[in-house]
């Protein structure tokens, strides 16, 4: 079931991102009551990065102090907030993104690094989408684009580290959610995890991220690495894929897990039921299902795509 939505304003505004995401995911709601998140991104900054850091069962104090002493001559923590089990970091980095979670997630403790952005804010927590808002303040959030998931729990826990959106574990500011399944992912974790990727869950879901930033890291652009990905996942999905440029989506070669396109001089949403899009954005567009085997990337106004990028499929 899972219901994923993702928007990007085409005016190059900074827009109320977080509100359109909340409502179209309350669309969705009934799709996947047992965990939501979202992806917001924002196209200018201030140079500071945003890490959300889950550090189950510490005190605030402790956990605070225990982060800040890891990130020694890696990051310079700006400020902390918290929320239950989850530490807002606002940082300064001094070191890639990759560097800073290594340090933040030592081996045979549970801390896990959930997301770092210095253009992404990445926020989930278990139970319907309309708790988002009351925990995160998810509406008032503005941006250029955003992705989000409600989860129906086929398979795995139900708990923060299974809950979408998955960041790509390491890379800053890319983030993904997934709607079907990755038969393959066994095999795709087995390969992962023998170069030394950690997984936090049991979620196929997760490998999608991982295996885009590997092939981003393997100097393919994320067009190509959506192309590619067509071929090397095997099963019925769906899923969109964000980045501080682009937004876009992945579907399986038979179209076996629904979605739906619109697209305006103003904006560009996508979900796997136009009944979202809807209820967020009225009615203006004509909605559009794309066949199968097919990716498509948006860019956000002022940026382009990559010089060496393949043409996205229609």
């Amino acid at each position: 079931m899972c219901g994923i939505a993702g928007y990007l304003s085409r005016t190059g505004a900074d827009e109320p991102i977080g509100r359109v995401l909340l409502d179209m995911l309350t669309g969705l709601a009934r799709r996947g009551p047992d965990s939501a998140g979202v992806a917001c991104f924002r196209p200018h900054t201030d140079g500071t990065s945003v890490a959300w850091v889950r550090v189950p069962g510490a005190d605030g104090t402790g956990a605070e102090a225990a982060l800040r002493s890891r990130l020694a001559g890696l990051a310079e923590v700006r400020d902390v907030q918290r929320h239950g089990d989850l530490l807002r970091l606002q940082l300064w980095l001094d070191a890639p993104a990759g560097a800073v979670t290594r340090a933040l997630e030592h081996p045979g403790d549970d801390v896990e690094v959930v997301s770092i952005g210095e253009h992404l804010e990445l926020v989930k927590q278990v139970g319907a989408p309309a708790g988002l808002d009351a925990t995160f303040g998810i509406a008032a959030m503005r941006g250029s684009h955003a992705i989000g998931h409600t989860r129906l729990s086929t398979e795995s826990r139900v708990d923060l580290s299974h809950s979408q959106p998955f960041w790509a574990h390491g890379v800053a500011d890319l983030a993904t959610v997934h709607n079907g399944h990755i038969t393959n992912y066994d095999r795709l974790r087995r390969l992962y995890e023998q170069k030394g990727v950690r997984f936090f869950s049991e979620n196929d879901s997760e490998v999608i991220g991982v295996y885009l930033a590997d092939q981003l890291e393997r100097g393919r652009t994320l067009e190509q690495a959506l192309a590619n990905s067509l071929d090397d996942f095997d099963g019925s999905f769906t899923y969109l894929v964000a980045t501080p440029d682009a937004i876009g989506y992945a579907r399986d070669p038979f179209a076996l897990k629904p979605l739906v396109t619109v697209e305006t001089d103003a904006y560009v949403a996508i979900a796997n039921e136009e009944i979202a899009i809807r209820h967020a954005l009225g009615t203006d567009g004509v909605a559009h299902e794309p066949s199968g085997h097919v990716y498509r990337l948006w860019y956000r106004a002022g940026a382009a795509a990559p010089a060496t990028a393949a043409s996205a499929a229609a």
